[in-house]
């Protein structure tokens, strides 16, 4: 079982501070987190510029991700 963090409306929407995917349904990229997602909680669609980043970096939707990573969405951040 592998964990995705979430931070901000993406905790409000899912309800929780992290998501348990099993390792049978982990994706093998972030384009396709992205596609489970949004299948899962179509809420997301309304994040503009929804980030993923992998062990601390951003990652673009061809990024390979593996369970044993550090997966985390991040919304946009606003504020002054």
């Amino acid at each position: 079982m592998s964990e995705i963090l979430l931070f901000g409306v993406t905790r409000e929407i899912i309800g929780s501070a992290t998501l348990k995917l099993s390792e049978a349904e982990y994706p093998k990229n972030v384009e396709e987190l992205r596609e489970l997602l949004l299948v899962r909680y179509p809420e997301l669609k309304a994040i503009a510029s929804l980030k993923v980043a992998v062990n601390n970096d951003f990652a673009e939707d061809h990024t390979v991700i593996r369970p044993t990573d550090e997966v985390a969405l991040i919304p946009p951040v606003s504020g002054g």
